[in-house]
């Protein structure tokens, strides 16, 4: 009976209205949720028949994406305390692989702690490092060699860094961020690196260190720069073992019988096919546009464009000033952004898949056309192994840094000094608090969901319903009751689980 009567509550109650602007994410609705929906048990079938099943994490992501914002799931309760109109809103899955919501959170989420809360208001410079075919497999396979690489980039540019401003890593330091990004614009799988650096070098003088900001370099400096990367990367992965050279060429070192990912893998970062009759075939492309030249400034090498040496390319030719912070978040959003992009994917009439490429290639290529297996090869190629950190801090925002408390806007880390009134209290250290839903979608939309649009009164998460014979109750009593006229009524959005208490 409780359940009755709060259905009947709820009847009674004025219907919902939602903010301007706010649209409910129906995931059903898109292609590439009925997509995966259809064509994925017959992708799974197919793998385990040949022997190469599908890892649990990869079955965990597709099994979360199928879950993800659909209100059949399970949703929380949210009523207005003022005139008691009620929504739901259905639980996100929160993986990190293809899911179009829960990257856009992660994405919008990543910009606002970086701009807020770690880069200072000092000159910034994006680096981009992107990586040989071999060197994309090695990284997107084998987190510690991720690491190892990484490492090898950074001790690099940071060393050019402290060189050009007169110092050494005795007396100053920089810092950088790293987003590691693994995909392309044809959902392929490409290993790169996303570096906002600092623009200059922290000098140690004192209590307070003294930023020193380093001239733009030029092009004949980007080059020499790349190429004292492949040479360092090159060095330390032959003596790791994990690479063999010889005079004119280099090829990974194989050992084992490898992954069961290892062909969805290479086929995706060679732009090949990775299932059915056509395996391993180029990919078919449609070009639409007249191929054309590469840019005068590409074709000079000036330090706007990229630099090449041995299959890496480096291109450090975005830069912020310390007073563009909508910039810099904007840089943080694209960086940080998830790999599929909905509104660029259709159906063709023959039933395969047709993706726009994000920027044409220079040949005119402006489509890539995949079978909807194949679609599955590339996204389970897409997802990140466990454990393998996607964002990485270093020198002075680096967690242990001295310098971090001083530099970063949150004055966090392990040289933070207490205040007085926190000095007997050493459990008082400040946490970063990830943002709520409502305060993400007021931050990059300017829409404010904490209030109620029809009185202005707060909206308070009443409970949280899981239980499936709960959940077709209210459901099969929203659809009888909701009107046709009055479809915002119905529940919006895919967002926290119930493990979140806080949600608005």
């Amino acid at each position: 009976m409780p359940a009755a009567g709060a259905l009947a509550r709820q009847s009674r109650a004025p219907a919902f209205i939602e903010p301007p602007g706010y649209a409910r994410h129906k995931p059903e609705s898109t292609l590439l949720f009925q997509l995966v929906e259809r064509h994925y048990p017959a992708f799974r079938e197919m793998r385990a028949m040949a022997g190469r099943s599908l890892p649990d994490y990869i079955e965990e992501e597709f099994a979360a994406y199928l879950k993800c914002g659909r209100l059949e799931e399970g949703f929380l309760r949210v009523r207005c305390e003022r005139c008691r109109a009620e929504k739901l809103v259905a639980f996100s899955c929160k993986k990190r692989g293809f899911c179009p919501s829960c990257g856009a959170r992660r994405m919008a989420e990543t910009a606002v702690l970086l701009a807020d809360e770690v880069l200072p208001e000092r000159p910034l410079r994006q680096w981009v490092l992107s990586l040989p075919y071999a060197l994309r497999f090695l990284l997107a396979t084998d987190p510690d060699a991720l690491t190892l690489v990484l490492g090898a980039v950074y001790r690099t540019i940071s060393g050019y860094l402290l060189k050009t401003a007169g110092q050494t890593r005795a007396t100053a330091d920089t810092g950088a961020v790293t987003l590691i990004q693994r995909f392309g614009s044809a959902l392929n799988l490409n290993m790169h690196f996303h570096m906002i650096f600092l623009d200059g070098v922290y000098v140690q003088t004192g209590d307070q260190p003294v930023f020193r900001h380093v001239p733009a370099l030029t092009s004949a400096q980007l080059q020499a720069l790349v190429q004292q990367i492949a040479e360092r990367v090159g060095r330390l992965l032959e003596k790791r073992g994990l690479v063999e050279r010889d005079l004119e060429n280099a090829w990974l070192a194989t050992d084992g019988p490898g992954g069961p990912l290892d062909d969805l893998i290479g086929h995706s970062i060679t732009y090949r096919i990775a299932v059915g009759p056509r395996a391993g075939q180029k990919l078919l492309t449609l070009q639409t546009l007249p191929a054309s030249a590469a840019p005068e400034a590409e074709q000079q090498g000036d330090h706007r464009g990229a630099a090449q040496a041995g299959g890496f390319s480096l291109h450090a030719g975005v830069d912020i000033e310390p007073g563009q912070r909508p910039k810099l978040e904007r840089l943080c959003r694209y960086i940080s952004r998830p790999p599929v992009a909905v509104d660029r994917m259709a159906l063709t009439a023959s039933g395969q898949v047709r993706y726009a490429l994000k920027t044409p290639y220079r040949d005119g290529t402006t489509h890539i056309v995949l079978e909807p297996l194949d679609l599955m090869a590339r996204l389970a190629a897409l997802v990140p192994p466990p454990r393998m950190h996607l964002t990485r801090y270093h020198g002075v925002f680096a967690p242990h840094s001295k310098l971090r408390a001083a530099i970063t806007p949150a004055r966090r880390g392990a040289g933070r000094k207490p205040q007085v009134e926190e000095a007997a209290d050493k459990s008082a250290t400040p946490r970063h608090v990830a943002m709520s839903w409502a305060k993400r979608l007021k931050r990059v939309f300017g829409i404010d969901i904490e209030a109620c649009a029809r009185c202005g009164g707060k909206l308070k998460v009443i409970a949280s319903i899981e239980d499936p014979q709960v959940i077709a109750k209210i459901l099969a009593h929203l659809g009888r009751a909701a009107p046709d006229q009055y479809p915002s009524e119905l529940p919006l959005g895919a967002r926290a689980p119930p493990q979140q208490s806080r949600l608005l």
